[in-house]
């Protein structure tokens, strides 16, 4: 079915980045918007917009039935969840396809299947894919699994099964600390997804997270599009991403590559998805799971294999086979992407919401700025505080980062504070520079110290000599008259000083 008409469920960037792909293939776009988000960018640039809601996103962005209804009302053909708020949601998908509407990501069975982290390992099961060691069902016996924590080896890591983002994660360096960290687990995952089911993983030091992007239709044919290093997060949370991996021989990276189409294979996946896994210090990988979603970090996989993976999602939603094959594709170049997001580094990077009173993007060959903000609009405090993505290609490795330094210094945002300083520290970092870093690259490396710049002796010689200039140049010169003051004057004088 040919796809006219598109509605994106979804705000900022990537609602910005589906509707420019959706207009350069002769799509007409829908955007849906919040109160908050009334002049956001992605607003003014669709064909049509409808506010759905209240700034709170369970008022509007999470309101399933009103965007569909809102897709009946102006005859859209399809909704593009992006990533976030209802893009991995099973029961939306579904219930766009029971309005008769195209869901352009993945079917609601696939979702379901993947969303489970203990059921995605069932499902992969019977492929020879390497798994972390770990309970394979949920934990009901707590005292059991004491006693396989103690097999495993500690430290072992427990984990929310509909978990993700770091939530519902608690790592347990000794049989003392099980307890309470499962307490905590458990509290957590029931907070964040309402299901307080939690596992056992043996918890892999010197950890790093590389993932594989995925491609299938919805004839069976499933590729790769090569991997993604992620190992640069903040609370679990990535923010500095590259492609390819900096570690990755091509024998890892073609077993990878298989045991990423295996999993796609073995919950019938189509659209683009991400498949994640740990990989140790020998360079040993583990699968952990998969995201039935555009990732955020998706530029950098576009930009070294030359695949427009939004493109690709919408012919692959219309029934559309893939023209790809993976003997089609190589790597060529690298590319590195910061999250730009409203925080402050040297505050533990907490929000640091406002208006951007300055917003000047960075320019040149090889950079690349994914963003839904302009000068003078705020930050709204009611979603995640990423202002844009900042990404850049090269040649190489080394060409990727030094034109990402100088990109980081081009960019120009006062109002808030940014993790740009933070991204450029990791651009200079040795362990960065030379590929030996994990995913504790903020625990090791990083202190708020280390973002104060201390001044040039040069520039401050030259600023106390300028500034002693300025002073004797504009001191008011005395006259004849004034040397020659009144006796009234003097007599004045004198009193008040006496």
């Amino acid at each position: 079915m040919k796809i006219n008409k598109l509605l994106v469920a979804n705000r900022g960037e990537i609602a910005l980045r589906v509707m420019r792909t959706a207009r350069e293939m002769g799509i007409k776009t829908v955007a849906i918007y919040s109160e908050a988000d009334r002049n956001a960018l992605h607003v003014r640039y669709a064909d049509e917009a409808v506010c759905v809601g209240p700034a709170p996103s369970a008022q509007s962005y999470l309101r399933g039935d009103a965007i569909i209804d809102v897709c009946r009302k102006l005859g859209v053909d399809a909704i593009h969840p992006g990533y976030g708020f209802l893009s991995e949601n099973a029961n939306f998908a579904r219930q766009v396809r029971e309005a008769g509407l195209i869901f352009i990501g993945p079917s609601p069975e696939s979702i379901e299947v993947m969303g489970s982290k203990l059921a995605a390992k069932a499902a992969v099961s019977g492929y020879n894919i390497p798994m972390v060691p770990g309970t394979p069902d949920a934990i009901t016996d707590r005292e059991e699994a004491k006693v396989i924590s103690a097999k495993i080896g500690y430290p072992i890591l427990i984990k929310a099964s509909a978990g993700g983002g770091g939530k519902g994660m608690r790592v347990v360096e000794k049989d003392a600390d099980f307890d309470e960290q499962m307490d905590r687990a458990v509290s957590e995952a029931i907070s964040s997804f309402g299901d307080g089911s939690v596992f056992i993983e043996k918890y892999v030091t010197s950890p790093r997270h590389v993932e594989i992007q995925v491609l299938g239709d919805q004839h069976g044919n499933i590729i790769h599009l090569f991997e993604r290093e992620c190992s640069v997060q903040r609370r679990h949370q990535k923010v500095v991403e590259e492609a390819p991996s900096a570690v990755l021989t091509p024998e890892i990276r073609e077993a990878m590559g298989q045991a990423a189409v295996d999993v796609a294979r073995a919950c019938g996946y189509y659209g683009a998805g991400t498949v994640e896994f740990i990989v140790d210090a020998d360079l040993n990988f583990y699968f952990l799971e998969m995201n039935t979603r555009l990732q955020v970090e998706h530029p950098v996989s576009e930009l070294i294999t030359g695949v427009d993976l939004v493109e690709q999602m919408i012919y692959i939603a219309e029934g559309k086979a893939l023209t790809i094959k993976q003997e089609d594709l190589k790597i060529k170049g690298h590319a590195v992407e910061v999250r730009v997001y409203a925080e402050d580094p040297a505050n533990n990077f907490l929000p640091d919401v406002g208006t951007l009173e300055t917003y000047v993007r960075p320019q040149g060959n090889g950079v690349r700025v994914d963003d839904g903000f302009e000068q003078g609009m705020d930050i709204p405090i009611y979603y995640d505080p990423m202002i844009a993505k900042l990404i850049t290609y090269g040649n190489d490795r080394e060409a990727a980062i030094q034109k990402m330094i100088r990109a980081i210094d081009e960019y120009q945002i006062t109002g808030v504070q940014t993790t740009l300083p933070f991204c450029k520290f990791v651009m200079e970092h040795d362990a960065f520079r030379s590929g030996k870093f994990d995913t504790g690259f903020v625990a090791n490396y990083f202190t708020p110290d280390v973002l104060k710049t201390e001044a040039d002796p040069q520039e401050t010689d030259l600023a106390a000599v300028l500034a002693a200039y300025l002073l004797d140049t504009q001191k008011p010169k005395a006259t004849a008259a004034q040397h020659t003051a009144s006796p009234s004057k003097s007599r004045w004088r004198e009193r008040r000083l006496g």
